[in-house]
């Protein structure tokens, strides 16, 4: 018999809290159980995002958090709209057009809540020269990965997972109207938060032998 995804058994691997385990034991996840996420934990996850390295120390991020259907619905429907034109426009058939969009559409309305991290670039230190400008926004966006990536972990930490959709760099203008946001946050991302409905297949990483350029 086959059990409905939304009554299976939290899939959840030992952990720990050694940083290194947390660290690899981390993964992405699409599918959730209907378990509902707690504000505690939410807030829990956020609280981790506010002591990421920013630059200045201004945290140029701000966080949308959605755990109800309609703003999800909204999300979805919103960008969906968006991602179908830009998918036509490189000449995608339509029916791989609508499962994508299917997929995805699910993997929001699906997920326990979702957490959206924006940039915010109204503190950051002001130069009269574009090259630096352009530099200190490239700080802002690195920090604000900090953040996320901190929020990962946490949640994994709690026993959640996440997963990290980057839909809302392509349309943030999109993102924000769909959920009535301020004007100068720039939505980067969606991540979702919840309980695994299954474990998600992993790739594997690059040695570290390939990764270091220069070590002298």
């Amino acid at each position: 018999m086959t059990i409905p995804i939304d009554t299976r058994q939290a899939i959840i691997p030992a952990r720990t809290h050694d940083l290194a385990t947390l660290l690899r034991g981390r993964r992405s996840v699409r599918k959730y159980q209907a378990r509902p996420v707690t504000r505690e934990q939410l807030e829990q996850i956020l609280e981790a995002a506010r002591w990421a390295p920013s630059p200045h120390g201004r945290q140029p991020w701000r966080f949308a958090v959605l755990t109800q259907p309609e703003p999800k619905r909204q999300l979805a429907e919103h960008m969906g709209a968006n991602w179908r034109s830009n998918l036509e426009m490189d000449g995608q058939d339509s029916k791989i057009v609508n499962i994508r969009l299917e997929k995805s559409t699910q993997r929001i309305l699906t997920a326990p809540a979702l957490i959206i991290p924006c940039l915010y670039l109204e503190d950051l230190d002001r130069y009269p020269d574009a090259k630096r400008q352009a530099d200190e926004t490239t700080m802002a966006v690195q920090s604000l990965g900090a953040a996320i990536q901190n929020m990962l972990l946490m949640a994994y930490d709690l026993g959640l997972d996440g997963g990290w959709m980057c839909a809302p760099l392509f349309c943030p203008e999109v993102v924000c109207a769909a959920l009535n946001l301020d004007e100068h946050l720039i939505p980067h991302a969606l991540i979702t938060i919840g309980y695994a409905a299954a474990d998600p297949q992993r790739r594997e990483r690059l040695p570290l032998d390939q990764l270091i350029v220069r070590f002298d």
